[in-house]
């Protein structure tokens, strides 16, 4: 016998609480959140492994807005205003999201519950003025946070009530481990602590000790990615140019319905991989760590909205390698291209990508966890959902890695092979081996330069800088047009006989369906035409005349 869920009104929670989850469309709790919400508002230390899309988020913001409303209500002595959560965050997106959903569920006691967030770029001086409003919750990183700390514009040593670490096994890859070690030097000795991860590995254990007193683990579900029913998972082994045939075939024939995410495993592959695509003339847009991420969030919300369908992005191998510590000389990490890497960016975890319906690791993930955080962007929530990988010669031993963490009850993989035959597209090579030959290094260099330009046209920064040089701004402008690639015209349509037999029965019908479509057209229009000047009723009785006639006769 099923047992019941505990719903949100049955927690406890504040009427203008209860009121704004309403308004999210949230009709009962996820499983961490039925789990966690009741033990953290009885001030237990949580730690939280579950996965991605499974409403980590709203498992610690509910019980820490209620507290804090809570705590409002019953002091007799006032509290002044002050800083009473501390929410850390390894990357600026993720912020962004946990400041959005923070705002979304304060709705209702926004006077009662402030909310700031400081993981952006600015000057510590230019959020100084944020932090003297003393919000209730703070969201940033730890670095942000730190350097706050050191300019005196942040105290938490007495104020804090609550400390949350979200994604606690990112922070560790994106080299926050110092950071986070001297940030506890400057909170109280007492306070309630979430840590929240999809994976729990070494470092987390060992923040664990370092955070929490005796915490209530919770770790739900033994696989971290949605069920079979939920997410399908497929993998097919090929070449590198299979890649792209493959990618070709499914995208143009429309085999893959929906929004999608395509991850790469460079910066440089995105381009390449774009300018592909676009011989084809399906659209495609770069989520580059390059771009400022006002740029970045553009991008994600156009792709939220529907006007992108897909999105080609990189997991980035020098993210996950430990910043060099502080106090020690060394040389710069750099990415390539030789700019410095944004440490805070990533996109497998800490975007809010809404309703993906597939994601295809053109490139297959460098680790386990890598693969998990790649797919778990998509069947989220109640959604469905469904990933392809393709599997590289060099790729055999990642992929058994993952095979094995992916083990059902059953004794089988939730990882099965694709059973799609190369051979039957193999009238579409030399199109691909075509496009390729314009898909040089020199475009994927100028395609680079081209959006960065672009940004730099675009930037409210050096607006000021172009006034006062107006002829840097020319040469910007008047300099020679950047044709990536050149397009060629034929590639834009596929076809009939290059649609391989097995995909006529999918195809075909898209393609009967237009040309009957095109044939009633034709046939309205020549009939507008026929009838152009004359009144219908007299010619429709005339042609009723005229048959009438030749009945007769015969």
């Amino acid at each position: 016998m099923a047992t019941e869920i505990l719903q949100f009104h049955e927690m406890g929670l504040d009427d203008r609480l209860l009121k704004a989850i309403a308004d999210l469309g949230w009709s009962e709790p996820t499983l961490i959140q039925e789990k966690a919400i009741p033990l953290a508002m009885e001030g237990k230390d949580i730690l939280a492994q579950a996965r991605t899309g499974s409403g980590k988020t709203a498992a610690y913001a509910v019980p820490l807005i209620q507290g804090i409303l809570a705590s409002k209500q019953s002091d007799q002595n006032i509290r002044e205003q002050e800083v009473r959560a501390l929410i850390l965050v390894p990357t600026k997106e993720l912020g962004q999201q946990v400041y959005a959903m923070m705002r979304q569920l304060t709705a209702y006691c926004s006077r009662d519950v402030r909310v700031a967030e400081i993981t952006g770029k600015a000057d510590v001086s230019a959020q100084r003025p944020i932090l003297m409003e003393k919000p209730d919750v703070l969201v940033g990183s730890p670095s942000r946070v730190l350097a706050h700390i050191d300019a005196g514009n942040l105290f938490l040593s007495t104020s804090l009530d609550t400390l949350v670490v979200d994604e606690a096994d990112l922070l560790f890859s994106f080299g926050f481990q110092e950071d986070l070690k001297t940030l506890l030097c400057h909170l109280p000795k007492i306070y309630q602590s979430f840590l929240m991860s999809a994976t729990l590995s070494e470092d987390v254990v060992a923040l664990k000790e370092l955070l929490l007193h005796n915490p209530v683990t919770l770790k739900l579900r033994g696989s971290q990615l949605p069920d079979g029913v939920q997410l399908k998972q497929f993998s097919i082994r090929c070449g590198e140019e299979d890649k792209f045939l493959l990618i070709y075939t499914l995208l143009k024939l429309q085999l893959v319905k929906g929004k999608t995410l395509i991850f790469v495993g460079a910066v440089e592959r995105c381009y390449r991989l774009k300018l592909f695509l676009e011989q084809f003339s399906i659209p495609a847009c770069v989520l580059n760590s390059e771009l400022p991420i006002k740029s970045r969030s553009h991008i994600i919300t156009q792709f939220n909205q529907g006007i992108y369908q897909f999105i080609i992005a990189s997991d980035e191998r020098e993210l996950e390698m430990p910043a060099t510590p502080k106090g020690k000389k060394g040389k710069k990490r750099k990415r390539e291209g030789g700019k410095a890497q944004d440490k805070e960016y990533g996109v497998s975890r800490g975007v809010d990508f809404q309703n993906v319906a597939n994601v295809i690791n053109f490139d297959f993930p460098a680790t386990v966890a890598s693969y998990i955080h790649r797919v778990g962007r998509t069947a989220r929530g109640d959604n469905q959902g469904a990933a392809l990988s393709f599997v590289g010669n060099k790729e055999s031993d990642l992929l058994t890695q993952v095979e094995a963490a992916l083990i059902l009850d059953n004794g089988e993989s939730s990882l099965k092979p694709y059973q799609f035959k190369l051979d039957a597209i193999e009238g579409f090579r030399y199109r691909c081996r075509d496009a390729m030959r314009s898909v040089t290094k020199q475009a994927v260099r100028e395609a680079r330069l081209k959006e960065i330009k672009q940004e730099l046209l675009n930037s409210d920064k050096l607006k000021t800088y172009f006034e006062d040089n107006p002829r840097d701004l020319q040469l910007l402008r008047h300099d020679q047009d950047l044709h990536p690639a050149v397009i060629k015209p034929h590639l834009k349509n596929v076809p009939d006989y290059l649609i391989p037999e097995v995909l006529r029965g999918v195809i075909k019908p898209l393609l009967v369906g237009r040309k009957k479509k095109q044939e009633k057209a034709r046939a309205r229009a020549g009939l507008k035409s026929s009838l152009k000047g004359k009144n219908p009723l007299r010619t429709f009785k005339h042609i009723k005349r005229e048959k009438n006639r030749k009945s007769s006769r015969s």
